[in-house]
């Protein structure tokens, strides 16, 4: 089966998705892109650095973030998805895990919904791309996230991550989604602990292994990078920002040569460039392999 989506080319490259929070409190850069032209500037921008996705969110979903109103979502992602429409070429994903929201967005040109709930939420999120033809990115996650930092934590997470990630695309099939559409992510940072998503991103090949469906990896900036850090740099010389720059390259660098498709990052232009050059350094590996047998 190629795992070529109608607008997204998943064999030859894989896709740079950009972030872009139009809310006031995201854990990386909330209330920046808040404004409508603020937000529509920086998608541009996205786009001319080397962005293949634009992901679109107005619920931030960092630990203990309060839930928002379906009608608070709305009048948030809406006018930005308004003014991009006809002058953004790449493809729209709608960051929600609320059927209205989803539907008025692809209403308005997403072509992906991207349910941090993986359906346990809202399992209609499911009908609609089956109705539309939209893909469908099911990602695992605890709790919610005011509450998923709070529970126990997994024992075993890669068998927690399966058996969840199994459980949503079950769901999808049941309602039609083709398996074309569908999208996994492992949830990196949401109700984890900091060598759990260690293991999951240098894992990643077993979820691969396991579904034969693209797998999307997301660390840009998320804070298991300091946790890590905060055990081996010395505090004098820290700098959180560049920290969690080179953090997020290095784990995304790893993620694809474990067998990510997608990856999701807020700092575009630098991340474009490691993607790239490690698609790159891993061709070259194949091709000196192929030819050099035994």
């Amino acid at each position: 089966m190629k795992l070529i989506h109608s607008f997204l080319d998943l064999e030859s490259r894989v896709q740079v998705m950009g972030v872009l929070n139009v809310t006031p409190d995201s854990f990386s850069d909330g209330g920046r892109f808040d404004d409508v032209e603020r937000a529509l500037d920086r998608a541009l921008e996205m786009e001319a650095e080397g962005a293949d996705i634009l992901d679109i969110g107005g619920e931030s979903t960092r630990p203990g973030a309060p839930f928002v109103t379906i009608e608070e979502e709305c009048a948030r992602v809406f006018p930005v998805l308004e003014r991009l429409q006809g002058r953004l070429l790449i493809p729209i994903s709608i960051d929600t895990t609320k059927l209205e929201v989803a539907r008025g967005a692809i209403e308005r040109g997403a072509e992906i919904i991207n349910d941090i709930s993986g359906l346990r939420f809202d399992a209609r999120l499911a009908d609609l791309a089956a109705q539309t033809g939209a893909g469908l990115v099911l990602m695992h996650s605890r709790g919610t996230p005011e509450t998923m930092q709070q529970l126990p934590f997994a024992e075993d997470i890669f068998a927690e991550v399966i058996g969840c990630l199994r459980w949503s695309i079950e769901q999808a099939r049941q309602r039609g989604v083709s398996q074309l559409r569908i999208i996994l992510d492992p949830g990196i940072g949401f109700g984890k602990t900091a060598r759990q998503n260690l293991q999951l991103i240098n894992g990643l090949n077993r979820l691969v292994a396991e579904f034969g469906l693209p797998v999307l990896l997301g660390t840009s900036r998320k804070s298991f990078i300091k946790r890590t850090l905060d055990e081996g740099l010395i505090a004098a010389r820290r700098n959180d920002e560049r920290e969690r720059l080179a953090g997020t390259a290095a784990s995304t660098v790893i993620g694809i040569e474990r067998g990510a498709r997608i990856v999701r990052v807020h700092d575009v232009g630098e991340m474009a460039a490691a993607v790239r050059l490690t698609e790159a350094l891993l061709a070259a590996g194949a091709s000196e392999n192929a030819g050099n047998p035994g």
